[in-house]
């Protein structure tokens, strides 16, 4: 029996001793060795071993660590992040684990597998062990300003730029973030800042000139946007950009060529952008009256997105272009043929012409009845005549002045003809005065009535 005894108590100070000898000499020993491996640049044989020594001591922190770390470096980061969060459970930081460095690198992971959450819980207990490092802040504010928490991004923004006035990202962010809440004067101060500081910022740049394209400063917004064309992220939305600045400047020469570069640069990623290069260089195309580029690029968006924007009415309005060549004519000639069209189609009225004025988008005419016999000895009253080939519909706001310039010529009617039709408030204004209101079937009417041709 006192054998036995001996025997079992001998095998378990046996099993003391190895254990001791493992985890006290053998294991810093083979720990030293990963670092070395790691060093060296000999990954996966520092792999084999951290897995090793992980298998027979799972609570083993720095091993889980190194082992993490090994697998940084074969571009595992998966793999990384497992034996990452494995330390974060045991939460035994001593050896060859540095805590910041580590908590670190676990946001950064976090993050690249949007595990945000987790990333932010991070960056707190950063924020707590470093509470004067302003990075911790702006990553902080980073993630709530990603999940739409604008309050508190503004609150860790403002902080990082407390602690380091010279943080660019942090004044970008809070730019961008005040922009979106439209307080304009604020955003472009904080970008203005990002922009001293990193003058190759081409973010901030695209951003200055949103900023002065929405206050109509469009010479302004141009050099900004020419500016961050450098930055590949953001070529495409600063030529659509220029290109409505252009737009907007009346300058269709130059804003044709900016729309045709965004849609060469077109691929399965940025089909939104695509779409509006299209359509504004369709719009375009309209103004200049070549219906059948901007009928082109109408008909390829509705092939992608039927209903985007007006494009479905576009190519309603302007369907008899391909089979009408007379309401072509009215829409795409010049004005001096467009001049006598409107004289053939206010004498398919009954009128005379006694006075023709171009206005935008048209054509202003004053009339008279033609004589006759009936009415030779009845004064003739005047009339005013529009007509406007257009893409939109006609609002009251071009009726009113005609009923105020009618009364002043004491004229009995006004007849505007257009080639698209009348908003509800138009029509409700014409109701009860003087005024005939001839959208586009009684114009296509009115054309095949007219004896006109041009040569």
């Amino acid at each position: 029996m006192e054998l036995v005894i001996t025997l079992v108590f001998g095998g378990v100070a046996l099993a003391a001793a190895l254990f001791f000898l493992f985890t006290q000499v053998l294991v810093p020993q083979r720990l030293s060795t990963v670092q070395n491996l790691i060093r060296q640049g000999k990954y996966p044989q520092a792999v084999k071993i951290a897995q090793k020594i992980v298998s027979k001591d799972m609570r083993n922190s720095e091993a889980h660590y190194l082992l993490g770390m090994a697998y940084l470096q074969l571009n595992k980061p998966e793999l990384a992040l497992v034996e990452f969060k494995t330390v974060n459970q045991l939460g035994i930081f001593t050896g060859v684990i540095k805590e910041i460095e580590f908590r670190k690198r676990i946001a950064e992971l976090y993050m690249q597998f949007d595990q945000d959450e987790e990333a932010l819980k991070e960056y707190i207990l950063l924020i707590k062990a470093e509470p004067h490092e302003a990075e911790h802040y702006y990553m902080a504010g980073f993630l709530f300003e990603k999940h739409s928490k604008s309050d508190q991004a503004h609150k860790y923004y403002r902080k990082a730029i407390e602690l380091n006035p010279t943080h660019v990202q942090a004044h970008l962010h809070l730019g961008m973030l005040l922009y979106r809440a439209k307080r304009e004067n604020d955003a472009r101060n904080e970008l203005e800042v990002a922009l001293r500081f990193a003058p190759d910022n081409f973010e901030a740049a695209y951003y200055i000139g949103k900023i002065l394209k929405d206050s109509k400063d469009y010479n302004g917004a141009l050099g900004y946007f020419e500016k961050s064309l450098k930055d590949p992220q953001l070529r495409l939305k600063s030529l659509i950009e220029r290109g409505i600045c252009f737009l907007q400047l009346d300058n269709l020469d130059r804003a044709i060529p900016e729309f045709e570069r965004a849609i060469k640069l077109e691929s399965p990623d940025n089909q939104n952008e695509i779409l509006h290069a299209r359509y504004f260089l369709a719009y375009c195309h309209e103004k200049e009256r070549n219906f059948d580029a901007a009928i082109e690029q109408w008909e390829t968006i509705y092939r992608i997105k039927q209903n985007f924007k007006d494009v479905a009415e576009k190519l309603s309005l302007y369907a008899d272009l391909r089979s009408d060549d007379k309401i072509k004519d009215y829409l795409t000639c010049s004005k001096q043929d467009f001049a006598q069209i409107c004289t053939a189609l206010t004498q398919a009225q009954g009128f005379k012409v006694r006075e023709a004025t171009e206005i935008p988008d048209g054509m202003q005419i004053i009339a008279i009845e033609s004589d006759s016999e009936q009415w030779r000895n009845v004064k003739k009253m005047p009339k005013i005549i529009q007509y406007y080939r257009i893409s939109d519909n006609i609002d009251d706001s071009v009726l009113r002045p005609l009923s105020d310039a009618l009364q002043r010529m004491q004229g009995n009617r006004v007849i505007v003809v257009t080639n698209t039709g009348f908003t509800r408030t138009a029509m409700n204004f014409a109701e009860s005065r003087p005024f005939t209101l001839m959208a586009k079937d009684g114009l296509i009417n009115l054309l095949n009535k007219a004896n006109w041709k041009i040569k």
